[in-house]
Parts: C-alpha cells; sequence; structure tokens
C-alpha cells in the first residue's frame, strides 16, 4: 500500500476543515460596533448542552455512573418567542470536526426566527460513542433523539455544560418554542403540506424541523429522515450516495441511475488515510468521560471506529480490492441503501471541486428521488473537499441572505418550515467559474428546469494519440503502454483535502498512459455534465492475471485535460475516473467525472487513459495495455455540451 503513512501525517492538518461545512474565515469574524456606539444586543442566545442518549452504537463501559451524551449548542431568537411559534433547524459537524464549526449558521438562523441546535457528531467534538459512519440505527436514531428534545419530550434529559470536560450541574428546563405539528393527510393548514404530508398521524413531540449540513453532517440528514418521519425538510450538502463508490470508486458497470458499481472499486489511499487520522485523533476527548469506552480489542484495532467500520476501513487499506463484507458495510451506512425510505423535500447541493464526493453521488442521489416523486433540488457550487472556499459573494452563513448559495438555503427553509416565502424552483443550478466576477455570485449560476442539461458531441480516438469529430477520418491504431505492478504510482493527480489550492500540477510519467487529442478548438466549448468512454483494450497479461479475481483485473485511470495553446495543462479540479476491469477482452464503457468547464477556443480537449495514480491503489501484478481503435469499431468519448454562445 503505498503513501499511507506520510498522507496519515499530513491529513490532520487540513481534514478538519475539508469536512466541514465551511464558514469561509472572513465571514467568521464579528462585524464591530462604530466608535463610540454602544454595541447592539445579539438576537440570539446561545446556551452550551449536554444532551443525555441512547444507542446501541454506544459500548457499555465498566463505570456504571457512565451516562452517554451529546454535545450540542441551542441557539434561540432573542427576544424569546412564544410557545409553539418558531420552526428548528438541526445541524452538525463535518467528519473530524464539531459543533463550533456549525456557530455562524446558529447565530444566522437564530436571528432569522429559527430554533437551531448544533451538535457534535458521535465519537466527535465531545460526543461519547463510537464513529459509525453516519449509521441509521446509530447516528440515526440519535439524530431523532434530539428531534424528540427539540419538540420538548421530557424523557429526554439535557444539562447546562458549564464544565467543557462533562456534564454540567444545571438541568435545562426551560420551555422550548418551537412549533409542534399536528397536522395528517387527512387535513392540513400549513402552505407546505402539499408536498410534505405528515407520515405518522400518531407522532409526538413533533417538532416542525428541518436539517443542514455538509459532508458528514450531510449523510446523517439522510441518517435521521429514514428513521425519523417527523423531519419536515433537509440540505445535505458535498455528502455521498454510496460510501463504498466514494472510498473504492470504480466507473465502469455502473448500475442504471446510481453509483453502485457491480466488480470492486480501488481503494482511495489519501481519503481513506484522512478518515483514520481524523477518526483516531479524537481519542483524547473521551477519557475523562469513561476511559473504558474506548479500549482496543481484539477484533478493534481503532478503537475509536466502531468494530465493523474500522474493519471495513482497515481491510480495504490493506488489500487490493474491497471484499464483500466492506462494501456492504459501507453502503449499509449510505442513503443508496434506504433511498425509498427519503420522502421529504431535499435540496442537494454538491461541490465542483470535489474529489472525495463527486457529481455522480449528487446525480445518483437526485434521480433516485425524484424517480420516486421526491421534491429535489439540485445545485453544483464551485467549492468542495478539494477546495473548501467558496468564491466571495457564493456563500457566507453569518449573512444567509447576503449570499447566494445562503439566500437559496434561506428561503428553502422560510418556505417549508415558516411558510413564508415562495416555493423554491425544484430545478438544476451549476456555477459557471468562466462567467464569475466577484463577488456577483449570482450571475455565475445558470439554471435549467432538471439535469442533465444540453446534448452531447461525439469525438472518436483515431490512430494512437487523435480525437476527431468524424467517425469518417478515424484510422486504426493501438496505443500501447505499460503499469510496473507492485504500486508503481507513475501519475499523480493528488486528491488530498484542498489538493486544488495546496498542490503541485498533475503528472503523468511517459510510457505509462496513452493520450489522445482534439485539433485546437474553433470556439468555445462549455461541457456540463458527465462524459462518458467506449474503447477496446487488448492486454493478454490481464487475460491470465484477471483469472485470479480483483487482486488480478486490470486497473486504469481514465482523465480528461484542458491543453492550452502555451502546451500547459489542466485536469479540472484534479477529477479522475478510476476503473477496475473484470473481463479486459469486452468493450470498456466507463463514466469519467462530472464538471462545469469552459474549453476555449484555441485549447485541445486531450483524453489520458494511465496504468496508475498514486493517490489510489493500483495494479498489483505488471500489465502492458494497447487502446484498440479502427474506422469500424472507433473508441469514443462524449461529451455533455451546451449550445454554442
Amino acid at each position: 500500500m503505498r503513501r499511507l503513512v506520510p498522507t496519515l501525517a499530513v491529513a490532520l492538518s487540513v481534514s478538519t476543515v475539508a469536512f466541514a461545512l465551511v464558514v469561509p474565515a472572513s465571514a467568521a469574524a464579528p462585524t464591530a460596533a462604530p466608535a463610540g456606539a454602544a454595541a447592539a444586543a445579539p438576537a440570539y442566545t446561545v446556551t452550551p448542552l449536554r444532551i443525555q442518549i441512547s444507542s446501541p452504537g454506544c459500548p457499555t463501559p465498566a463505570n456504571p455512573g457512565y451516562q452517554p451524551t451529546v454535545a450540542a449548542d441551542l441557539y434561540v431568537p432573542s427576544p424569546a418567542p412564544a410557545p409553539n411559534t418558531a420552526p428548528a433547524i438541526l445541524t452538525t459537524n463535518g467528519f473530524g470536526g464539531s459543533k463550533a464549526d456549525q456557530a455562524g449558521l446558529g447565530k444566522a438562523f437564530a436571528a432569522k426566527g429559527y430554533v437551531v441546535l448544533s451538535y457534535s457528531g458521535l465519537g466527535f467534538g465531545g460526543s461519547s460513542c463510537r464513529i459509525t459512519l453516519d449509521d441509521r440505527q446509530h447516528d440515526g436514531a440519535v439524530a431523532s433523539q434530539l428531534i424528540s428534545f427539540l419538540g420538548g419530550d421530557p424523557a429526554i434529559k439535557a444539562y447546562v455544560d458549564t464544565n467543557s470536560g462533562g456534564t454540567g450541574a444545571a438541568s435545562y428546563d426551560a420551555t422550548m418554542p418551537v412549533v409542534l405539528d399536528t397536522a395528517s393527510s387527512a387535513g392540513c393548514a400549513f402552505p407546505r403540506c402539499g408536498v410534505n404530508v405528515k407520515q405518522d398521524n400518531a407522532a409526538t413531540h413533533d417538532p416542525r424541523v428541518g436539517m443542514i449540513g455538509g459532508s458528514y453532517g450531510g449523510q446523517i440528514q439522510f441518517a435521521t429522515a429514514g428513521v425519523d418521519k417527523r423531519l419536515d425538510t433537509i440540505v445535505p450538502i458535498i455528502t455521498w450516495n454510496d460510501l463504498a463508490y466514494s472510498l473504492t470508486p470504480n466507473d465502469t458497470s455502473l448500475a442504471p441511475k446510481s453509483v453502485t458499481a457491480s466488480t470492486p472499486g480501488v481503494g482511495k489511499l489519501d481519503w481513506t488515510g484522512v478518515f483514520f487520522a481524523d477518526g483516531q485523533a479524537q481519542g483524547a476527548n473521551y477519557l475523562a468521560q469513561d476511559p473504558t469506552e474506548r479500549t482496543p480489542g481484539p477484533t478493534n484495532t481503532c478503537p475509536e471506529f466502531d468494530p465493523g467500520a474500522c474493519a471495513a476501513l482497515t481491510q480495504e487499506t490493506t488489500e487490493n480490492a474491497p471484499n464483500a463484507t466492506t462494501t456492504a458495510f459501507l453502503r449499509q451506512a449510505s442513503v443508496h441503501s434506504y433511498i425509498s425510505q427519503i420522502k421529504i423535500p431535499t435540496f442537494l447541493a454538491q461541490g465542483e471541486a470535489d474529489t472525495l464526493f463527486n457529481l455522480q453521488e449528487s446525480v445518483a442521489t437526485y434521480r433516485q428521488l425524484k424517480a420516486q416523486g421526491t421534491p429535489v433540488k439540485l445545485l453544483w457550487q464551485s467549492w468542495g473537499h478539494s477546495n473548501s472556499t467558496p468564491v466571495p459573494g457564493e456563500l457566507d452563513l453569518n449573512a444567509p441572505t447576503g449570499t447566494y448559495e445562503g439566500g437559496l438555503f434561506e428561503q428553502w427553509f422560510d418556505h417549508y418550515l415558516k411558510g413564508s416565502a415562495a416555493a423554491p424552483p425544484l430545478d438544476f443550478s451549476y456555477f459557471r467559474d468562466y462567467a464569475y466576477t466577484a463577488p456577483n455570485a449570482a450571475a455565475a449560476y445558470a439554471h435549467a428546469p432538471a439535469y442533465p442539461v444540453g446534448t452531447t458531441q461525439q469525438l472518436f480516438l483515431s490512430a494512437t494519440n487523435m480525437l476527431t469529430r468524424s467517425r469518417g477520418q478515424v484510422t486504426a491504431g493501438a496505443a500501447q503502454f505499460a503499469s510496473p505492478g507492485a504500486g508503481g504510482g507513475f501519475s499523480t493527480s493528488y486528491t488530498a483535502p484542498n489538493a486544488d489550492t495546496t498542490q503541485p500540477p498533475p503528472t503523468d510519467t511517459p510510457g505509462t498512459f496513452a493520450a489522445y487529442d482534439t485539433p485546437p478548438l474553433a470556439a468555445n466549448l462549455d461541457s456540463v455534465g458527465i462524459p462518458t468512454l467506449d474503447v477496446r483494450l487488448s492486454s493478454p497479461t490481464a487475460e491470465q492475471t484477471q483469472k485470479l479475481g480483483p487482486a488480478g483485473e486490470l486497473i486504469l485511470f481514465a482523465k480528461v485535460y484542458d491543453v492550452a495553446p502555451d502546451g500547459s495543462v489542466t485536469l479540472v479540479h484534479r477529477l479522475i475516473a478510476p476503473v477496475r476491469i473484470a473481463d479486459v477482452t469486452k468493450p470498456l464503457h466507463l463514466e469519467l467525472p462530472g464538471v462545469v468547464h469552459r474549453y476555449a477556443a484555441g485549447h485541445r480537449i486531450r483524453l489520458v487513459i494511465a496504468a496508475s495514480d498514486a493517490s489510489y491503489q493500483d495494479n498489483r501484478l505488471p500489465q502492458t495495455v494497447s487502446v484498440l481503435t479502427s474506422p469500424g469499431a472507433p473508441g469514443v468519448l462524449t461529451v455533455p455540451v451546451l449550445p454554442a454562445r
């Protein structure tokens, strides 16, 4: 396994920012009062709490007096609303973060009249229990208890946290002002009931509540909606559809409307290392609560994680392919496995700059929800795990109405929770960096009634190095390259957090890849969506080694470069498509990463098929590969394009 140890060393310093729902540093600073003027009274109050929970994900400690708790901050508008009047928002952190990451959001929405409960997810930021990767029966069940707390359930005990190391002495007995829902399918006066009818007529302590959060704090919303019908609406940001795909992607043999592949994928060394490092770093937070909760055991070598999660992540990083047990564990912690349970209005926001949870994941969730009639909106934003800073004017959680994306979130909640705003369009929006002029982010977004948009253009592989628009110009060829095996890693894309801004340019070593270029483009070509590639390969060695199973199957990496007239190359957001090929003798169809990108006039489009990538697992055995093309059976790169403007 290549590069895992150095990756772990650097991950701790960057991954918390990458996994959290980010508030830009400039936005997080408070605004100073004018000289000589008295500071304005806050429009909210905030109370740190310890909320008692129960979950099968919490191991039974030796200390009989130990009670698992969640660390939370409760933001209440000031002056306090009357009972049964204020809608609520529940939010939690990204992987490796804490409740503090959501402070800007809590303050902003409390100032707008919402009661906001921001909490540290299980295993993070002072909250009890092990990390279970947003499992419904653990993380989802605890979030359901927090919904009961917001609904005034006296069975959920909370204490004012006067000691950051543990539970304070003062019980929190304040009357919760959150509006309670009693509507059912038989009758409903609230405006949002036309699309979000309460499904459980017998529900009690049912607050009008939505959720918002990013990455790990995005998937928890699906997990909660999958177990609790009281949740009214969700805004999951930069999160996954299928964690088995996220950590071990295979961009060939994808199932319809899904990222789920029938062939095991290719492990992401960088990102799996981040998961391990951030999870293990949480250990010191819990020793004061109960030292036995984090004690390693014979089947749990990473005690911060649930044993199943530990085994899955360990197996995937130490072997050349995920086994069936690992895939099943990662998939059950994914909305893909329970998408039929998600019935409430869903606002998906995914990052164009994201090598962890790419645009394919949002498209899969969007298509699945749309097909079953769930109200869903899809937005592709500029930022993600590979560049976690929104462009100026795009997002500022301290002033959501002052930014484009934040304003959309507020409109969503105002409609579905307050009923005070017009219904947001259930459309598809996408950020175009080539149309952005700071700070006018709104003008950089284009809109369509639904995904996908535009048409497609076919580019045919010809000879050994050319892409042509005309099938009639294709000539036969066999571009040959080699994989040395044993973790050679001769190509680099860099997928670590914030790689867009912190890593050197991607590279490919001659002899380990095949490349096909178009002539210089006569006009701008705007591509929005997911390209596909159809090729035929020849690899006599792989024909033999693939009989050994996944360890012997051929692994390749496909990607599209933008080549400028001066020869400089851009790999858009460092996105690549790993593939593990079950049978190299059959035609190969794969999806390349989704992008929003302008290939400018005079530039060339370059398709590269490489034998390795240093951020991923790769071929264990040496392989020689030929990419075959001919007039009768050319390779085809299909690019989604917008009409020329």
